[in-house]
């Protein structure tokens, strides 16, 4: 048995002792206070995110790869949070690595046991071959599960950037991490159901610092995000619309350099400012693939 302190998640609330002898109403009133509270816990942590944001960026930024590592809830919120990036940014696949105890499957079913496999955790990451150009993105409520612990601590050794999320001070995985990042929810209304608050947290804590990075690598410019891919009718539509909000210009401009771009919506942006295709996009190659010092360059 571990000499360890009871992670604060772990802990019984003495707010909800009665909870199941209370009405319905009185129950889900409750329980959206303590979302409520869960939310406004990120808020001292952002200076945490801010920091690990920018330093994931300056990593990322030469082609490295994002990673995420959890288990259970916080793992499945982490595949979430890393899947979305594709549709939303074109964050490449290739550029995004999960690793989740347990496998596929437990994204879908309990794998129970798994969380405690560290050997497996270090054979996953030596599989994937993370090294310095990378960012790793682990997540755990306790802060002491061993498959995530693992992760980070190999992605680490093996030069890695290392980002942590946990809701436990002097966690394990606070302590390993290059960015510590503590978001302290307390106690769950059900002990040990971190799919309430700690899951809550973690949800907006991930929102916040993969679109801050994306901000940062340039995949946002003036609230939109022009790396999207216009592949289907309805993202075409949006595209239409984007080009028309930032340039001025008419549908059928848009239409005709979106066109021309191949669907890329920063390329058809410089099309519109009178550059070809291989114009634009050696510009934005040479700013990175950024799309306001491409038009600030012209």
């Amino acid at each position: 048995m571990s000499d360890r302190p009871l992670p604060a998640t772990e802990a019984t609330s003495a707010r909800f002792a009665a909870m199941d002898a209370w009405a319905s109403p009185d129950i889900l009133d409750a329980l959206l206070e303590g979302q409520m509270a869960a939310v406004a816990a990120v808020r001292p942590a952002l200076p945490a995110l801010a920091a690990a944001a920018d330093a994931a960026a300056g990593r990322l930024q030469d082609g490295g790869r994002l990673a995420y590592a959890g288990a259970g809830t916080s793992g499945r919120i982490a595949v979430q949070d890393g899947a979305e990036l594709t549709p939303t940014f074109a964050w490449p696949r290739d550029r995004l690595v999960f690793f989740m105890a347990g496998g596929d499957s437990a994204l879908i079913e309990a794998v129970e046991n798994a969380e405690d496999r560290d050997d497996l955790a270090r054979r996953d990451v030596a599989r994937t071959g993370l090294g310095p150009p990378d960012v790793l993105l682990a997540l755990a409520a306790s802060g002491a599960t061993p498959y995530t612990l693992a992760c980070l601590q190999a992605a680490r050794g093996a030069g890695a950037l290392t980002v942590a999320i946990a809701h436990s001070p002097g966690a394990p995985l606070i302590v390993a991490a290059d960015h510590p990042i503590l978001i302290e929810t307390g106690a769950e209304p059900i002990a040990g159901s971190t799919r309430m608050k700690a899951g809550t947290a973690q949800k907006v804590a991930l929102n916040l610092f993969s679109t801050a990075l994306m901000v940062r690598l340039g995949r946002v410019y003036r609230g939109q995000m022009v790396d999207m891919a216009a592949r289907n009718a309805k993202l075409r539509a949006r595209a239409v619309r984007m080009l028309q909000t930032l340039s001025g210009c008419t549908p059928d401009a848009a239409v005709a350099a979106l066109s021309e771009a191949d669907g890329t919506v920063k390329t058809a942006m410089l099309i519109l400012r009178g550059l070809s295709r291989a114009d634009a996009e050696a510009l934005l190659a040479r700013h990175r693939g950024q799309l306001r010092p491409a038009l600030d360059a012209l």
